[in-house]
């Protein structure tokens, strides 16, 4: 059996079964014995399908699909067992990190857009430091003196500084997720850029002999910061991308579904901006040694790696429970 007979034999039971997970959520008057009995055969069915497709379409749509409608099912059998701290700890402990596997080829695409742009214009600045005036918009332009990086930071309100930082980046991070529905090119656009301003920079400041000073104020929170922006541009490109490949479903159906996947993308990312503004705040203008700025990203990028491989051990332990 291929996977279009699959879809075609099954389809109209999936289809019920959303209908029933839309209803009893909704509703709770609604519920009959019928109606549970009805969800519970059509529950078992999805998942016995879910089973056969991880087994021979494990890369196909399909399985990403279904393994969504078996989410919102158990979900809704369960919900009320479980209390909304534990929602939130198992979504940032175990369904972000499921989420963001799925769709990790996004993510890695958001990141090669934004070293091209980084590339490309560090390369410029390098052959010439006044094409930086071309590149940069002229408030950054102007304001950017290598010799005063480090100095004047007294006068600093970390608190503000930290909020404002959070608010921006959070703010790109919508913007690059909402650009899916422009069939990712503005998501593209804003990947490109955001590199080409760190790589115009970083050749600015290696014309200066500050490379060292320059990446020890920018690591600390950007590991943290530019994984958070590369998941929300994957999320964005993933939506794009099925936008203008819908495949087996429809555009309309292909938008709903990937934008509520896309939405928990960008939620998953917010601890993470938060994280990257106080460090930004609090920690980048601070009067310590360079080495210790280079120590705080390197701590970052471990709690980084610790972070998905704990929530990959736990989405694997709770998949063979399932098994």
């Amino acid at each position: 059996m291929n996977v279009n007979q699959f879809v075609k034999m099954h389809r109209e039971e999936w289809k019920q079964l959303e209908e029933l997970i839309t209803t009893l959520g909704r509703n709770r008057n609604s519920i009959t014995g019928d109606r549970i009995t009805q969800y519970h055969r059509l529950y078992q069915k999805a998942a016995q399908n879910l089973s056969y497709s991880q087994t021979y379409f494990p890369n196909d749509e399909v399985t990403l699909y279904l393994n969504g409608l078996i989410a919102k099912s158990h979900n809704l059998l369960y919900k009320d067992q479980v209390s909304s701290l534990k929602q939130i700890r198992h979504f940032f402990s175990v369904k972000f990190i499921g989420l963001l596997l799925e769709q990790w080829k996004f993510v890695i695409f958001a990141m090669i857009l934004f070293l091209i742009g980084a590339l490309g214009s560090f390369l410029s600045v390098m052959n010439d430091p006044l094409h930086i005036y071309a590149i940069l918009p002229s408030e950054i332009a102007k304001g950017v003196d290598p010799d005063q990086l480090g100095k004047g930071h007294g006068a600093v309100d970390s608190s503000l500084m930290s909020a404002s930082i959070m608010t921006n980046n959070i703010k790109v991070a919508i913007f690059a997720f909402a650009g899916g529905i422009t069939f990712g090119l503005v998501t593209v656009y804003l990947m490109v850029y955001n590199g080409i301003i760190i790589g115009a920079l970083a050749a600015l400041f290696w014309h200066h002999g500050k490379s060292y000073d320059f990446w020890a104020y920018i690591v600390p929170h950007g590991m943290i910061e530019l994984t958070a922006i590369f998941i929300a541009g994957g999320a964005g490109l993933l939506m794009g991308y099925k936008l203008f490949v819908p495949g087996q479903f429809s555009r309309s159906y292909q938008l709903k579904q990937q934008s509520m996947r896309s939405v928990q993308l960008l939620l998953g990312t917010i601890p993470l901006f938060i994280i990257a503004g106080i460090i930004e705040g609090f920690i980048t203008p601070a009067a310590i040694s360079l080495e210790a700025k280079y120590i705080v990203a390197f701590l970052t990028v471990v709690g980084l790696i610790l972070y998905m491989v704990i929530g990959k051990l736990k989405l694997t332990k709770i998949i063979k429970g399932f098994d």
